[in-house]
């Protein structure tokens, strides 16, 4: 770190010489190129960004997509893991991808259309993107395990699942999503968060650490989560940065229900949080997600060390994304996969959830207590039982069996069980 300081200083001067481009839904040459902090100056061009002299991408040995990026190829996809591990730092080039998107089932497609499409082998990419208030859980979880899904409904906050595992998070505008592309031969998660500390540190002086799991603490509270999807040929990490989120509407977005639910789907883990801005309130969203943009680009695809000016130079910079099908084809059909009640809600584990309520008695002295259960089996109500003491669940026939379970669905059912009386109820059930 101490190394890093002196180079704070140069950082602008290194930062203006490198190379950004602008892929939208303009066509190809009309790409501009400009400096950070500057106006647009033209720049003109038949051929796409990623395209070398010739027309063709760089380093070819696979298919170029509509948009230029080179796609995987038969050859690519046999590389065995040793082949990869041999491929020198000198021959892998990097881009940094800012979506233009701030809509979550967009970006977890991009994302998810990367992964599956790219050849990684001698390419990789960081991802940058920021959502607008959403709750993102992980592929194994249980969403009204982790948030009160009604609650978030009625505040115009979206529910997304994502593809990989790990816990729920929130993000809004004040959050910073970053995603690492390799090749799973070369997947180190550890390079990814040591990196993203040396760039808070190189930008702003701030002396974060890595956790025993692997999040990113300060001052011994978590402002970076981190998850992965590993398949073959490609893997991805992607983690948040807390840079200036809304801390009441994360705590009230990631509040449960006051039910209980028994389940087998992976938990989330609650720990204390803090943004950026509360140890230093220079830091804001653009600045640093420029400051991770030139870190990751300077820095060799497999060592921790600066590269500088002149690997900076020789790497494809920095693309402003618009994910739409004439860039990315395909990738409104994974949207819309992303965005469905089936994906969100249809692949949530099977669980119960139980509530105690109190029946009304003609006497004090009878009042009892009874359970509420409702079995829930891919978010469908599959049945509904009363459970006094000692005595077995009773099944209750209703026509909310085969419904999508909710949290409101749920409370109304013990809501019209709360009028019955003790005496009633015990006859209805035969006690």
């Amino acid at each position: 770190m101490a190394a890093m300081v002196a180079k704070r200083s140069s950082v602008v001067a290194v930062r203006s010489l490198c190379r950004m481009y602008v892929l939208s839904s303009a066509s190809p040459a009309s790409s501009r190129l400009f400096r950070p902090g500057q106006a647009l100056c033209a720049y003109s061009t038949t051929k796409h960004p990623f395209q070398g002299g010739n027309g063709t991408t760089e380093g070819d040995n696979g298919t170029s997509s509509p948009t230029g990026h080179l796609t995987m190829s038969s050859s690519s996809k046999q590389l065995s893991t040793a082949d990869i591990k041999k491929i020198p730092d000198a021959e892998v080039r990097k881009s940094v991808f800012i979506s233009q998107s701030n809509d979550v089932f967009t970006n977890l497609a991009l994302e998810d259309w990367i992964y599956r499409n790219f050849d990684l082998t001698h390419h990789h990419i960081l991802m940058l993107w920021i959502n607008k208030p959403s709750v993102v859980i992980g592929r194994h979880q249980n969403p009204f395990s982790e948030t009160n899904v009604s609650a978030l409904a009625r505040n115009g906050i979206e529910l997304a699942r994502r593809n990989s595992g790990g816990g729920a998070v929130y993000h809004d505008l004040g959050n910073l999503n970053c995603t690492f592309f390799m090749p799973r031969a070369r997947y180190d998660r550890k390079y990814n968060l040591t990196l993203l500390t040396r760039a808070l540190y190189r930008e702003y002086g701030i002396n974060a650490e890595l956790s025993a799991r692997d999040d990113i603490v300060l001052l011994g509270k978590k402002i970076s989560g981190t998850a992965a999807k590993l398949g073959q040929p490609n893997a991805y990490h992607h983690c948040t940065l807390l840079v200036n989120s809304n801390k009441l509407h994360l705590g009230a977005s990631l509040e449960k229900d006051n039910v209980e639910i028994t389940s087998k789907a992976t938990a989330s883990i609650p720990s204390p949080i803090k943004n950026l801005v509360d140890v230093n309130r220079t830091v804001n969203i653009q600045q640093l997600l420029s400051a991770i943009g030139y870190e990751f680009l300077r820095t060799p695809a497999t060592q921790l060390t600066d590269g500088g000016r002149e690997l900076l130079m020789k790497q494809r910079g920095f693309q402003l994304i618009n994910p739409t099908d004439k860039w990315f084809p395909g990738i409104t059909e994974l949207r819309e996969n992303f965005a469905s009640w089936d994906w969100r809600f249809g692949k949530t584990p099977n669980f119960s959830v139980q509530k105690t309520i109190q029946l009304k008695s003609t006497t004090a002295a009878h009042q009892q207590e009874m359970k509420v259960k409702v079995d829930v089996e891919k978010a469908l109500i599959k049945e509904i039982s009363l459970i006094l003491p000692n005595h077995e669940p009773i099944p209750v026939v209703s026509d909310m069996v085969g419904r999508a379970y909710s949290e409101d669905c749920f409370h109304g059912i013990a809501e019209a069980l709360k009028g019955a009386s003790t005496e009633n109820m015990q006859q209805a059930m035969g006690l």
